[in-house]
Parts: structure tokens; sequence; C-alpha cells
């Protein structure tokens, strides 16, 4: 699989997880467990999600998110957010990232990856989700 796998989302067709001590996100047949791909995610990948094209993964080292392409695995952009994202998740138009370290949330464009705002709230946010059946966000344990 990978190694430390800390979070998992469903893009309507596959499994992504998110593979913290490899850097990489495996895809993954749902009905039978076949991996399907590895793709380079970043320095160590914790969040997933899936905005409805694209595969978005926080980046718990580097401090930045990656979107990659859902078809292909292919990276479409990084994106520079607060230190440590930990979750991540979307509504529909934006990426929220939750930044463990620097104790905020970032929004971001979902098509373009600008940082569209910044907001304090308060020590060590680890999880985000939107309350809509897209948004797709799952996270698991904190890294050790």
């Amino acid at each position: 699989m990978g190694t430390l796998p800390s979070a998992v989302c469903f893009d309507g067709s596959s499994i992504w997880v998110a593979n913290f001590g490899s850097g990489n996100v495996k895809q993954l047949n749902p009905t039978n467990g076949v991996v399907l791909g590895t793709y380079n995610a970043g320095t160590g990948p914790y969040g997933i999600c899936f905005d409805g094209a694209s595969i978005w993964v926080a980046n718990y080292v580097s401090s930045n998110v990656m979107k990659l392409n859902a078809s292909t695995g292919a990276v479409l952009g990084t994106y520079s957010v607060g230190t440590s994202p930990f979750g991540i998740c979307f509504d529909g138009a934006s990426i929220w990232v939750a930044n463990l370290g620097s104790a905020n949330v970032t929004k971001l464009n979902a098509s373009t990856g600008v940082v569209l705002g910044t907001y304090n709230v308060g020590p060590s946010p680890s999880g985000i989700c939107f309350d809509a059946p897209a948004s797709g966000c799952r996270t698991l344990a904190a890294p050790t």
C-alpha cells in the first residue's frame, strides 16, 4: 500500500489514499483493492480530498497542497498554505485547509489555487469538513 497511510477519499470511481511516510498517493479500485496508480504527492502527504475533477493533497512537512489530475495523477499545481497542513476539504467552489502548525485555515480557489483568505481558528486545527455529500473528506490519526 504505502507507509503511514493517513487519509482516504473517494472520487466516484476510485479510492485515493495519502501515504504520509511514502510521499505518495495510491489510487485503488474500490471493488477489489487493486492499485490503479501510485503518484508523487509531495513531502508528508496527510490530508486528501476530491473537488469533482481533481485530487487535492495537504503536505504536512512541506506546508503546501498539491492538485493532481484525477484521471492521470499528473501534478496540476502546488500551492503554499499555512504551516503543517493537516485536513483538507472541498465546499463546492473552494478548497479549505486546516493548518495545524499555524492555528489557521486557508481558503483556496479550486480552479486556480489562489489563496482567497486565511482565517485564525485557534491552536492546532487538524480536521475540516464541509456539510455536503460531495465534500469527500476524512482524516485519520495524527502523525507521530
